[in-house]
């Protein structure tokens, strides 16, 4: 090679996924000349939706691990497109950016809002949901992860009906029924759903984006009542809401080097 000559690498991009924004991203990036991406997975689904494109999977062991990782594979750029509740996974990646010296963006998705005739009941975490929907129904809807269904803590006297990608690993407390079904579900599918299971009052989290908001239309339009679970505090970082601001903030990284 001439001195003076060097051969110009791909931009590394890692996103962290697990959404239906981070699958969108991967797929919008795809192919793109100058450009490496490889999606990280928590691998806590035995089937998951793979986005394009190469795919990591399973924990990268903290943010020690997460930066180990960058250095080894010289990634450029971090983007967060984890869930809105994976406070864990983005307090990490924040930390080991800082350490590694990598930019990141988060790209996390707006949160809904109440429209006229939403009942919703704000909860700061899970078992204050609980409670507050033990007290608004008899049958109740949980739409939360299954992950937590068996650290439940549930009141006596009530019912309630989880519905889960893939069936918990732990057992789940003896009051829950088990609906194993993959959505997203529109609004008609999620009434019919809440009809048949005669439910009364639901738990939802405040995950934002249209994948999910089937549930919240049809609860609205039934007149149930929802303890909305709030959203963790996220770490301090720019913070996009869409794809194409993603994309931007990608670009602003790139022309910097």
């Amino acid at each position: 090679m001439p001195a003076g000559f060097s051969v110009m690498r791909d931009f590394r991009l890692l996103i962290l996924g697990g959404t239906a924004e981070a699958r969108e991203l991967a797929g919008a990036l795809a192919g793109r000349p100058g450009l490496s991406v490889v999606t990280s997975l928590a691998g806590r689904t035995r089937r998951p939706a793979r986005p394009a494109g190469e795919v990591r999977i399973g924990s990268f062991g903290g943010p020690c691990g997460l930066a180990r990782y960058i250095a080894e594979q010289a990634i450029d750029g971090v983007i967060d497109a984890t869930h809105p509740f994976a406070a864990r996974i983005s307090a990490n990646a924040a930390a080991a950016c800082a350490r590694a010296g990598a930019p990141r963006a988060a790209l996390c998705r707006p949160p809904w809002t109440p429209a006229a005739g939403d009942r919703w009941f704000p909860a700061r975490d899970l078992d204050a949901a609980v409670a507050r929907a033990a007290a608004l129904g008899t049958r109740i809807f949980l739409a939360i992860g299954r992950q937590e269904l068996a650290a439940l803590r549930l009141p006596a006297g009530r019912a309630f009906v989880a519905r889960v990608f893939e069936p918990p690993a732990a057992a789940p407390p003896p009051d829950v029924e088990i609906v194993v079904a993959r959505g997203p579900f529109g609004e008609a599918e999620e009434t019919a759903f809440l009809r048949r299971r005669r439910i009364d009052a639901a738990v939802a989290r405040n995950s934002g984006g249209a994948a999910g908001y089937g549930k919240i239309a049809a609860a609205r339009a039934l007149g149930l009542p929802i303890a909305m679970i709030e959203r963790p505090p996220p770490p301090p970082a720019p913070r996009v809401a869409d794809v194409a601001a993603a994309i931007a903030s990608l670009e602003a990284w790139r022309a910097a080097v």
